[in-house]
């Protein structure tokens, strides 16, 4: 007899996408940038799962929906090495990596306090400076915000 942990499975969804390869804290984070405590249909989340890449990954299914540009470009900010998977009749027609866009506005905070954004109603607006780990400067103040600082708008 092994010591093996049970494994879990999650049922599969006919239509949807699956975000996989989403880091375990950020998880969330996913489910609040897709507003997903309203959607009507099946959402299955996996967090704190082993992953060769990150550690611990976690995973968001989405039955009937799939997500807009500006959803994915978001989820990027968050969580770079993302994967989409469309899926179509219990079958993934498309899997995607993420792609980090190279501005992004109204996604995330700028973390100084004497920033124009945290003073008046003006969106954000962020350049990306560098990609592994994500870094951006704010388009304001031009404060560099690194990953692990990134908090949601």
């Amino acid at each position: 007899m092994t010591d093996r942990p049970p494994e879990y499975k999650i049922s599969a969804i006919r239509d949807g996408t699956v975000i996989d390869h989403i880091p375990a804290e950020r998880t969330f984070d996913v489910v609040d940038i897709l507003n997903l405590r309203a959607h009507p249909d099946v959402i299955s989340l996996g967090m704190n799962l082993k992953s060769k890449q990150l550690g611990k990954k976690g995973i968001v299914k989405i039955a009937g929906r799939e997500l807009t540009k500006e959803e994915v470009d978001e989820i990027a900010v968050i969580a770079p090495k993302a994967t989409i998977n469309i899926i179509k009749d219990f079958s993934v027609i498309k899997k995607e990596p993420v792609a980090l866009p190279e501005h992004f506005s109204n996604i995330i905070r700028c973390p100084n306090p004497n920033c124009i954004t945290n003073k008046q109603k003006i969106s954000t607006l962020f350049h990306v400076v560098g990609q592994e780990p994500l870094s951006a400067a704010c388009h304001y103040c031009e404060r560099v915000v690194e990953e692990k600082e990134i908090v949601l708008k």
